[in-house]
Protein backbone atom coordinates (compact mmCIF):
# COMPACT_ATOMS: atom_id res chain seq x y z
CA UNK A 1 0.00 0.00 0.00
CA UNK A 2 1.28 3.35 -1.58
CA UNK A 3 1.64 6.28 1.72
CA UNK A 4 -1.32 8.84 1.28
CA UNK A 5 -3.19 11.66 3.28
CA UNK A 6 -7.27 11.32 3.49
CA UNK A 7 -9.42 13.97 4.22
CA UNK A 8 -12.84 14.66 3.66
CA UNK A 9 -14.63 17.21 5.77
CA UNK A 10 -18.37 16.69 4.54
CA UNK A 11 -21.00 16.69 6.88
CA UNK A 12 -23.60 13.89 5.67
CA UNK A 13 -27.23 14.03 6.67
CA UNK A 14 -29.10 11.17 5.50
CA UNK A 15 -32.54 10.12 5.22
CA UNK A 16 -36.06 11.26 5.14
CA UNK A 17 -37.25 14.63 6.02
CA UNK A 18 -33.51 15.14 6.22
CA UNK A 19 -33.88 18.80 3.87
CA UNK A 20 -36.06 20.16 7.21
CA UNK A 21 -32.31 20.15 8.63
CA UNK A 22 -31.39 22.48 6.61
CA UNK A 23 -32.16 25.41 8.57
CA UNK A 24 -29.51 24.08 10.87
CA UNK A 25 -26.07 23.88 8.62
CA UNK A 26 -26.50 27.44 7.41
CA UNK A 27 -25.44 30.57 9.36
CA UNK A 28 -29.19 32.89 10.26
CA UNK A 29 -27.61 36.18 8.37
CA UNK A 30 -25.24 33.92 5.50
CA UNK A 31 -26.73 35.66 1.94
CA UNK A 32 -27.44 32.11 0.35
CA UNK A 33 -27.66 31.36 -4.04
CA UNK A 34 -29.44 28.22 -4.67
CA UNK A 35 -28.30 26.89 -8.04
CA UNK A 36 -30.47 24.24 -9.49
CA UNK A 37 -30.75 22.51 -13.11
CA UNK A 38 -34.27 22.07 -15.42
CA UNK A 39 -38.05 22.23 -14.19
CA UNK A 40 -37.74 18.70 -12.48
CA UNK A 41 -35.99 20.16 -8.97
CA UNK A 42 -39.37 22.76 -8.83
CA UNK A 43 -41.88 19.90 -10.12
CA UNK A 44 -40.40 17.44 -7.42
CA UNK A 45 -41.03 19.44 -4.24
CA UNK A 46 -37.51 19.43 -4.13
CA UNK A 47 -36.73 23.51 -4.14
CA UNK A 48 -39.90 24.25 -2.43
CA UNK A 49 -38.50 22.19 0.91
CA UNK A 50 -35.44 24.21 0.40
CA UNK A 51 -37.06 27.44 0.48
CA UNK A 52 -39.19 27.13 3.64
CA UNK A 53 -36.29 25.51 5.11
CA UNK A 54 -34.09 28.56 4.10
CA UNK A 55 -36.74 30.61 6.18
CA UNK A 56 -36.14 34.14 6.57
CA UNK A 57 -32.69 34.10 5.46
CA UNK A 58 -31.63 36.13 2.35
CA UNK A 59 -31.52 34.34 -0.55
CA UNK A 60 -31.99 34.10 -4.61
CA UNK A 61 -31.90 31.91 -7.19
CA UNK A 62 -30.12 30.67 -10.32
CA UNK A 63 -31.25 27.78 -12.60
CA UNK A 64 -30.52 26.11 -16.22
CA UNK A 65 -27.32 24.32 -15.43
CA UNK A 66 -27.26 21.73 -17.89
CA UNK A 67 -26.46 17.87 -17.54
CA UNK A 68 -22.91 18.90 -18.39
CA UNK A 69 -22.61 21.58 -16.95
CA UNK A 70 -21.22 24.70 -19.11
CA UNK A 71 -18.69 27.52 -18.69
CA UNK A 72 -21.12 30.02 -20.35
CA UNK A 73 -23.77 29.38 -17.87
CA UNK A 74 -21.89 28.98 -14.64
CA UNK A 75 -20.48 32.02 -15.22
CA UNK A 76 -23.50 33.82 -15.43
CA UNK A 77 -24.37 32.31 -11.91
CA UNK A 78 -20.99 33.91 -11.06
CA UNK A 79 -21.75 37.27 -11.83
CA UNK A 80 -25.23 36.72 -9.86
CA UNK A 81 -23.22 35.55 -6.43
CA UNK A 82 -20.78 38.59 -7.44
CA UNK A 83 -23.62 41.05 -7.51
CA UNK A 84 -25.98 40.08 -4.43
CA UNK A 85 -22.63 39.63 -2.36
CA UNK A 86 -23.72 36.36 -1.25
CA UNK A 87 -21.46 34.55 0.96
CA UNK A 88 -22.94 30.44 1.08
CA UNK A 89 -23.99 28.59 -2.12
CA UNK A 90 -26.69 25.80 -1.84
CA UNK A 91 -26.21 23.22 -4.76
CA UNK A 92 -29.98 21.56 -5.28
CA UNK A 93 -29.59 18.79 -7.85
CA UNK A 94 -27.40 15.90 -9.28
CA UNK A 95 -24.13 15.84 -9.81
CA UNK A 96 -23.63 18.43 -12.85
CA UNK A 97 -25.14 20.75 -10.60
CA UNK A 98 -23.18 20.20 -7.54
CA UNK A 99 -20.17 20.11 -9.70
CA UNK A 100 -21.24 23.81 -11.15
CA UNK A 101 -21.45 24.81 -7.88
CA UNK A 102 -18.18 23.45 -6.94
CA UNK A 103 -16.69 26.12 -9.63
CA UNK A 104 -19.02 28.68 -9.11
CA UNK A 105 -17.61 28.68 -5.63
CA UNK A 106 -14.15 28.74 -6.91
CA UNK A 107 -14.59 31.65 -9.47
CA UNK A 108 -16.58 34.29 -7.46
CA UNK A 109 -13.13 35.00 -5.32
CA UNK A 110 -11.21 33.84 -7.81
CA UNK A 111 -8.20 37.02 -9.05
CA UNK A 112 -8.14 36.45 -12.52
CA UNK A 113 -9.44 34.82 -15.63
CA UNK A 114 -11.78 32.03 -13.82
CA UNK A 115 -11.27 29.64 -17.03
CA UNK A 116 -7.67 29.08 -15.56
CA UNK A 117 -9.23 26.98 -12.85
CA UNK A 118 -10.22 24.20 -15.03
CA UNK A 119 -6.78 24.94 -17.15
CA UNK A 120 -4.37 24.21 -13.91
CA UNK A 121 -7.00 21.44 -12.60
CA UNK A 122 -7.89 23.44 -9.46
CA UNK A 123 -4.03 24.42 -8.43
CA UNK A 124 -4.74 27.94 -8.62
CA UNK A 125 -7.42 28.20 -5.97
CA UNK A 126 -6.77 30.14 -3.23
CA UNK A 127 -10.15 30.40 -1.81
CA UNK A 128 -13.67 29.45 -2.63
CA UNK A 129 -17.56 30.34 -1.42
CA UNK A 130 -18.55 27.77 1.26
CA UNK A 131 -21.27 24.98 -0.11
CA UNK A 132 -23.76 22.66 0.59
CA UNK A 133 -25.72 20.45 -1.48
CA UNK A 134 -29.01 18.84 -1.15
CA UNK A 135 -28.59 15.50 -3.58
CA UNK A 136 -31.54 14.49 -6.09
CA UNK A 137 -29.94 12.31 -8.23
CA UNK A 138 -27.17 9.59 -6.66
CA UNK A 139 -24.62 8.71 -9.40
CA UNK A 140 -21.36 11.21 -9.78
CA UNK A 141 -20.39 10.89 -5.55
CA UNK A 142 -19.98 14.77 -6.15
CA UNK A 143 -21.88 15.42 -2.52
CA UNK A 144 -18.71 14.35 -0.89
CA UNK A 145 -15.54 14.92 -2.67
CA UNK A 146 -13.66 18.50 -4.04
CA UNK A 147 -13.30 17.40 -7.68
CA UNK A 148 -15.79 19.01 -10.57
CA UNK A 149 -16.14 18.16 -14.33
CA UNK A 150 -17.46 21.70 -16.67
CA UNK A 151 -17.41 21.78 -20.24
CA UNK A 152 -16.72 24.85 -22.35
CA UNK A 153 -19.37 24.99 -25.36
CA UNK A 154 -16.80 27.63 -27.22
CA UNK A 155 -13.90 25.64 -27.26
CA UNK A 156 -15.07 21.67 -26.99
CA UNK A 157 -13.29 21.08 -23.83
CA UNK A 158 -14.88 19.25 -20.75
CA UNK A 159 -12.24 19.52 -18.14
CA UNK A 160 -12.07 18.40 -14.47
CA UNK A 161 -9.97 20.13 -11.65
CA UNK A 162 -9.82 19.62 -7.56
CA UNK A 163 -9.25 21.57 -4.62
CA UNK A 164 -10.00 20.92 -1.36
CA UNK A 165 -11.65 24.40 -0.58
CA UNK A 166 -14.55 23.06 -2.71
CA UNK A 167 -15.36 20.34 -0.58
CA UNK A 168 -18.91 20.67 0.66
CA UNK A 169 -20.28 21.63 4.09
CA UNK A 170 -22.65 19.61 4.39
CA UNK A 171 -24.83 17.57 1.87
CA UNK A 172 -28.19 16.07 2.77
CA UNK A 173 -29.33 13.28 1.21
CA UNK A 174 -32.85 12.07 0.97
CA UNK A 175 -33.66 9.19 -1.08
CA UNK A 176 -37.25 9.94 -1.18
CA UNK A 177 -36.33 12.63 -3.25
CA UNK A 178 -34.97 9.96 -6.30
CA UNK A 179 -38.34 8.90 -6.50
CA UNK A 180 -39.30 11.01 -9.31
CA UNK A 181 -36.28 10.32 -11.28
CA UNK A 182 -36.28 9.15 -15.10
CA UNK A 183 -35.74 5.18 -15.82
CA UNK A 184 -32.75 6.53 -17.78
CA UNK A 185 -31.34 8.70 -15.24
CA UNK A 186 -31.06 5.88 -12.23
CA UNK A 187 -29.72 3.22 -14.42
CA UNK A 188 -27.29 5.95 -15.53
CA UNK A 189 -26.26 6.49 -11.90
CA UNK A 190 -25.75 2.82 -11.13
CA UNK A 191 -23.27 2.38 -13.88
CA UNK A 192 -21.62 5.75 -13.35
CA UNK A 193 -21.27 4.35 -9.58
CA UNK A 194 -20.14 1.27 -10.87
CA UNK A 195 -17.19 2.63 -12.36
CA UNK A 196 -16.18 4.39 -9.93
CA UNK A 197 -15.30 2.07 -7.90
CA UNK A 198 -13.70 0.17 -10.71
CA UNK A 199 -11.36 2.76 -11.50
CA UNK A 200 -9.87 2.80 -7.97
CA UNK A 201 -10.51 -1.13 -7.74
CA UNK A 202 -9.63 -2.93 -11.37
CA UNK A 203 -5.68 -1.74 -11.67
CA UNK A 204 -3.22 -3.85 -10.13
CA UNK A 205 -2.70 -5.84 -6.63
CA UNK A 206 -0.85 -3.65 -3.73
CA UNK A 207 -1.91 -5.69 -0.69
CA UNK A 208 -4.51 -3.37 0.16
CA UNK A 209 -6.98 -5.39 1.83
CA UNK A 210 -9.15 -2.33 3.15
CA UNK A 211 -9.87 -0.80 0.41
CA UNK A 212 -9.99 -4.27 -2.20
CA UNK A 213 -12.50 -5.31 0.46
CA UNK A 214 -14.88 -1.81 1.00
CA UNK A 215 -14.82 -1.81 -3.24
CA UNK A 216 -15.67 -5.36 -2.92
CA UNK A 217 -18.61 -5.07 -0.61
CA UNK A 218 -19.85 -1.86 -3.23
CA UNK A 219 -19.23 -3.65 -6.22
CA UNK A 220 -21.60 -6.44 -4.60
CA UNK A 221 -24.15 -4.53 -3.42
CA UNK A 222 -24.33 -2.39 -7.07
CA UNK A 223 -24.63 -5.82 -8.91
CA UNK A 224 -27.78 -6.73 -6.64
CA UNK A 225 -28.88 -3.01 -7.29
CA UNK A 226 -28.30 -3.24 -10.74
CA UNK A 227 -30.68 -6.66 -10.82
CA UNK A 228 -33.48 -4.95 -8.99
CA UNK A 229 -33.61 -1.38 -9.75
CA UNK A 230 -35.12 -1.66 -13.42
CA UNK A 231 -38.13 -3.32 -12.17
CA UNK A 232 -38.81 -2.56 -8.53
CA UNK A 233 -41.44 0.21 -7.78
CA UNK A 234 -39.66 3.68 -8.14
CA UNK A 235 -40.73 4.34 -4.49
CA UNK A 236 -38.40 0.90 -2.83
CA UNK A 237 -37.23 3.89 -0.28
CA UNK A 238 -34.20 0.69 0.42
CA UNK A 239 -33.55 0.24 -2.73
CA UNK A 240 -33.04 4.08 -3.36
CA UNK A 241 -31.38 4.49 -0.31
CA UNK A 242 -28.74 2.11 -0.66
CA UNK A 243 -28.07 3.44 -4.04
CA UNK A 244 -27.51 7.06 -3.07
CA UNK A 245 -24.98 5.93 -0.02
CA UNK A 246 -23.72 3.65 -2.61
CA UNK A 247 -22.82 6.40 -5.15
CA UNK A 248 -21.65 8.71 -2.27
CA UNK A 249 -19.25 5.95 -1.01
CA UNK A 250 -17.99 5.06 -4.09
CA UNK A 251 -15.92 8.54 -4.50
CA UNK A 252 -15.43 10.16 -1.54
CA UNK A 253 -11.92 9.17 -1.37
CA UNK A 254 -12.26 5.88 1.20
CA UNK A 255 -11.11 3.15 -1.22
CA UNK A 256 -9.06 5.06 -3.91
CA UNK A 257 -6.58 5.88 -0.57
CA UNK A 258 -2.83 4.47 -0.84
CA UNK A 259 -4.08 2.35 -4.11
CA UNK A 260 -2.48 3.19 -7.86
CA UNK A 261 -6.10 4.20 -9.62
CA UNK A 262 -6.67 3.78 -13.56
CA UNK A 263 -9.12 6.87 -14.75
CA UNK A 264 -8.48 6.10 -18.70
CA UNK A 265 -11.98 5.13 -18.75
CA UNK A 266 -13.38 8.42 -17.49
CA UNK A 267 -10.52 10.55 -19.63
CA UNK A 268 -11.99 8.65 -23.18
CA UNK A 269 -15.16 8.70 -21.80
CA UNK A 270 -15.44 12.70 -21.42
CA UNK A 271 -14.10 13.44 -24.62
CA UNK A 272 -16.88 11.27 -26.09
CA UNK A 273 -19.47 13.58 -24.35
CA UNK A 274 -17.93 16.51 -25.16
CA UNK A 275 -17.77 15.55 -28.67
CA UNK A 276 -21.06 13.70 -29.41
CA UNK A 277 -23.09 14.35 -26.26
CA UNK A 278 -23.33 11.23 -25.05
CA UNK A 279 -24.50 11.20 -21.15
CA UNK A 280 -21.21 10.61 -19.08
CA UNK A 281 -22.40 6.80 -17.61
CA UNK A 282 -23.27 5.56 -20.95
CA UNK A 283 -19.44 6.77 -22.20
CA UNK A 284 -18.14 5.04 -19.48
CA UNK A 285 -20.40 1.80 -20.38
CA UNK A 286 -18.89 1.91 -23.94
CA UNK A 287 -15.38 2.28 -22.70
CA UNK A 288 -14.65 0.15 -19.80
CA UNK A 289 -15.58 -3.12 -21.15
CA UNK A 290 -13.69 -2.60 -24.10
CA UNK A 291 -10.36 -0.83 -21.41
CA UNK A 292 -10.41 -4.43 -19.84
CA UNK A 293 -10.69 -6.54 -22.97
CA UNK A 294 -7.00 -4.60 -24.56
CA UNK A 295 -5.76 -4.25 -21.45
CA UNK A 296 -6.46 -7.63 -20.01
CA UNK A 297 -2.67 -8.93 -19.48
CA UNK A 298 -1.69 -5.46 -17.22
CA UNK A 299 -5.54 -5.75 -15.11
CA UNK A 300 -4.65 -10.01 -15.13
CA UNK A 301 -4.85 -10.48 -11.45
CA UNK A 302 -7.44 -7.88 -10.45
CA UNK A 303 -9.39 -9.44 -13.15
CA UNK A 304 -9.35 -12.58 -11.72
CA UNK A 305 -9.79 -11.76 -8.25
CA UNK A 306 -12.89 -9.89 -9.28
CA UNK A 307 -14.29 -13.00 -11.31
CA UNK A 308 -13.62 -14.85 -8.16
CA UNK A 309 -14.77 -12.88 -5.07
CA UNK A 310 -17.67 -10.78 -6.93
CA UNK A 311 -18.74 -13.31 -9.45
CA UNK A 312 -17.99 -16.61 -7.99
CA UNK A 313 -16.13 -17.76 -11.29
CA UNK A 314 -13.44 -20.59 -10.37
CA UNK A 315 -13.46 -22.80 -12.75
CA UNK A 316 -11.75 -22.84 -15.86
CA UNK A 317 -8.89 -21.50 -17.09
CA UNK A 318 -7.69 -18.02 -16.27
CA UNK A 319 -8.62 -16.56 -19.36
CA UNK A 320 -12.05 -18.41 -19.60
CA UNK A 321 -12.61 -16.77 -16.22
CA UNK A 322 -11.34 -12.84 -17.38
CA UNK A 323 -13.62 -13.57 -20.56
CA UNK A 324 -16.44 -14.30 -18.44
CA UNK A 325 -15.58 -11.66 -16.49
CA UNK A 326 -15.65 -9.22 -18.76
CA UNK A 327 -19.05 -10.51 -20.49
CA UNK A 328 -20.63 -10.54 -17.23
CA UNK A 329 -19.58 -6.49 -17.17
CA UNK A 330 -21.36 -5.93 -20.49
CA UNK A 331 -24.18 -8.01 -19.05
CA UNK A 332 -24.32 -6.02 -15.86
CA UNK A 333 -24.68 -2.20 -18.04
CA UNK A 334 -26.97 -4.05 -21.06
CA UNK A 335 -28.97 -5.13 -17.61
CA UNK A 336 -29.48 -1.54 -17.03
CA UNK A 337 -30.43 -0.84 -20.99
CA UNK A 338 -27.26 0.65 -21.78
CA UNK A 339 -25.91 -0.18 -25.06
CA UNK A 340 -22.03 -0.88 -24.20
CA UNK A 341 -20.84 -0.45 -28.06
CA UNK A 342 -20.14 3.10 -30.27
CA UNK A 343 -22.15 2.01 -32.74
CA UNK A 344 -25.74 2.21 -30.78
CA UNK A 345 -24.76 6.15 -31.28
CA UNK A 346 -24.35 5.96 -34.78
CA UNK A 347 -20.31 6.36 -34.24
CA UNK A 348 -18.26 4.76 -36.72
CA UNK A 349 -14.29 4.33 -36.71
CA UNK A 350 -14.32 7.62 -38.82
CA UNK A 351 -15.53 9.06 -35.73
CA UNK A 352 -12.56 7.69 -33.56
CA UNK A 353 -10.42 10.28 -34.89
CA UNK A 354 -11.67 13.50 -33.37
CA UNK A 355 -11.93 11.53 -29.95
CA UNK A 356 -7.85 11.00 -30.03
CA UNK A 357 -7.30 14.33 -31.30
CA UNK A 358 -9.30 15.74 -28.22
CA UNK A 359 -6.62 13.66 -26.35
CA UNK A 360 -3.70 14.83 -27.40
CA UNK A 361 -4.84 18.45 -26.90
CA UNK A 362 -5.81 17.97 -23.55
CA UNK A 363 -2.89 15.94 -22.48
CA UNK A 364 -4.59 12.82 -21.97
CA UNK A 365 -1.37 10.97 -23.77
CA UNK A 366 -0.41 8.88 -20.33
CA UNK A 367 -3.30 7.51 -18.75
CA UNK A 368 -4.07 4.58 -16.11
CA UNK A 369 -2.79 3.49 -13.56
CA UNK A 370 0.55 2.57 -15.24
CA UNK A 371 0.55 6.08 -17.24
CA UNK A 372 1.27 3.96 -20.12
CA UNK A 373 -1.99 4.01 -21.76
CA UNK A 374 -0.85 6.04 -24.94
CA UNK A 375 -2.91 7.79 -27.92
CA UNK A 376 -2.88 4.48 -29.58
CA UNK A 377 -3.42 2.56 -26.47
CA UNK A 378 -6.95 4.64 -26.68
CA UNK A 379 -7.33 4.21 -30.00
CA UNK A 380 -7.29 0.79 -29.67
CA UNK A 381 -9.56 1.28 -26.58
CA UNK A 382 -12.15 2.61 -28.41
CA UNK A 383 -11.89 0.43 -31.84
CA UNK A 384 -12.67 -2.77 -29.67
CA UNK A 385 -16.16 -0.30 -28.96
CA UNK A 386 -17.54 -0.34 -32.46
Amino acid sequence: MDNFEFYNPTKILFGKGMIARLDEQIDQQARVLVLYGGASAEKSGTLGEVRKALGQRTFCEFGGIEANPTYETLMKAVEVARKEKVNFLLAVGGGSVMDGTKFVAAAVPYQGEPWEILLKQGETVQQALPLGTVVTLPATGSEMNSIAVISRKETGDKLAFSNPHVFPVFSILDPTRTFSLPPRQVANGVADSFVHVMEAYMTLPQDAMVQDRYAEGLLLSLHEIGQRITSAPADDYDLRANLMWVATQALNGLIGAGVKQDWATHAIGHELTAKYGIDHARTLAIVFPAMLKERREQKRAKLLQYAARILGLTEGTEDERIDAAIARIEAFFEGLEIPVRLSAYDIDRAGIDPIIAQLEEHGMTTLGEHQDITSEISRKVLERSL
